[in-house]
This record gives C-alpha cells, structure tokens and sequence, in this order.
C-alpha cells in the first residue's frame, strides 16, 4: 500500500472516532460520517484533486468545529498544512449562527487554494443533501435560503475549480438562482 493511500485511511479512521455518535439532521439520522468522507470523495473523482493534503483536510473539516478535536491535535497527528486548512474553513461556534454566515461570504475570497476547494466540496455535497432529503423541521423556505446564502460563498470562491463550481452552478440554476 502506498504512503498516501495509508495516510488517507489514518485520517478516515480519526474522522471515524471523532464523528462516531454524530448522526446527520435528515430523517433517517445518516452517520455523519458519510458526509466527509463524501466531501473528500466529490474532490478526488469530480473535483480531479490529487494533493493528499486536501483531501485529509476534507476528511477532517468538521472535527474542531464539531468534536473535542483541537487544531494543535490535528497538527501533532497529520502535519501543519492540514491543520492550516481545517482552520481556515472551520466556524467560530462562540459566534451566533448568522454572524458565522456572514463571516464565511466575506473570508472566502481570502482564503487558500487548498481551503477553497475544501469548501466548494462541502457546499456540493450539503446542497445535494438538501435536495435528496429535506433536514428534519427545515421548511422549504429555509432551504432556498441555505442555497441562496451557499451561492454568495461560492461566487467568491470563482477559478478555484471549474468542475466543481459547473456542478454548483447547475445547482444553483436548478432553484432559479442567479450567481
């Protein structure tokens, strides 16, 4: 097995424990799990990404703001760029929910590389979630506003990845939103 392919399933494993009793919102309580493993999933085989750092960054974007994991953990286990990219797409939880909205609208023209494609992967993967299966107590009107809000994030992440941002732009013209 190589270096990479070790490393990947190191970090899996991690994200596994940390995320073990978390279930999604929608109504079959999905493991959440399932969520970053299919971020990291969109970025290798839709996205075309092949830096291994990226991708553990993906595996792990929800475990500081999400878990007892610390940034200063995941740089003992799994180095100082992935935890560079982790913080850079992980919300301050002290923060009303949208004060954190509004935060990631105006960080995401300044983020890194590596952290934006993180993000345009987890707004693909969050949007076909809510199309496949509407999060329990969410109104439909609170839908269209995750996608209107997600299309502002997304418009300040343009050139990051073409592939990846077509696929939200169909999404996003799916619902009748111009972005």
């Amino acid at each position: 097995m190589s270096s990479d392919s070790a490393l990947l399933l190191e970090t899996v494993n991690f994200a596994a424990e940390k995320h073990k009793y978390q279930r999604r919102k929608d109504p079959e309580g999905t493991p959440y799990i399932n969520h970053p493993i299919g971020v990291a999933r969109i970025l290798s085989q839709e996205g075309g990404v092949t830096d291994i750092a990226v991708l553990q960054a993906a595996l792990l974007h929800d475990t500081v703001e999400d878990t007892d994991t610390t940034l200063l953990e995941l740089e003992a286990m799994f180095g100082t760029t992935v935890a560079r990219i982790v913080q850079e797409v992980t919300d301050d939880r002290s923060l009303p929910k949208q004060e954190r909205k509004r935060l990631q609208v105006e960080h995401a023209p300044h983020c890194s590389h590596q952290a934006k494609l993180v993000k345009l992967a987890d707004k693909l993967y969050n949007l076909r979630d809510l199309n496949r299966c509407t999060p329990t107590g969410w109104t439909a009107e609170r839908v269209q506003e995750y996608f209107l809000w997600a299309a502002e994030v997304v418009k300040r992440l343009r050139g990051t990845n073409i592939a990846l941002e077509d696929k939200l732009q169909q999404l996003f013209r799916e619902r009748g939103i111009e972005s």
